[in-house]
């Protein structure tokens, strides 16, 4: 076996020790609502080799997958405005709810929970050889009085009430 040869076969080795541990991972979640109450989610990620193979070869449609996600749990259609291999940005009609009282508002998000995230990717062929950390470095809640409500590491985010100022 020349050395072109056993170099090659030692990086195919080397790749799949390596591709097991590899996998999706969650950086940032951005929620930026409107004063209507609509929401924008822009996720930042990074998803392993054979993810994104998987994404390439439209095993696995991100956008039609969030889109499906969130249209099963929200009384309206959300649209995708964007998903790629690194990134996903969605808009959520009426994700918060808006209460007056006299001359303040208040906006209420709903918690959220990526343990289903979980579930749904048990269901793909790649499951058995990614180990997916759903939970955000840094999630961040941006109301439009500019106030901000900001979670690390969680898997889940709490309910976010605010009274807005203005």
């Amino acid at each position: 076996m020349n050395r072109f040869s056993f170099a090659l076969v030692t990086l195919c080795i080397l790749a799949a020790a390596i591709l097991p541990v590899q996998a999706y991972t969650a950086k940032s979640l951005t929620i930026t609502l409107a004063p209507d109450g609509n929401a924008e989610l822009d996720m930042q990620y990074d998803l392993s080799f054979i993810e994104q193979s998987a994404v390439f070869f439209r095993i696995a449609d991100p956008a039609a997958e969030l889109k499906n996600a969130f249209d099963t749990h929200s009384p309206e259609p959300v649209t995708v405005k964007e998903a790629t291999s690194s990134s996903a940005v969605v808009v959520i009609p009426s994700f918060a709810d808006i209460s007056k009282t006299g001359t303040k508002t208040t906006m209420v998000t709903p918690g959220l929970s990526f343990e289903r995230a979980q579930q749904v990717m048990e269901g793909y062929w790649f499951a058995p050889l990614v180990s997916p950390d759903f939970s955000p470095g840094v999630s961040t809640v941006i109301f439009p009085d500019g106030h901000r409500a900001i979670y690390y590491e969680a898997l889940t985010l709490p309910s976010v009430s605010h009274t807005l100022k203005g």
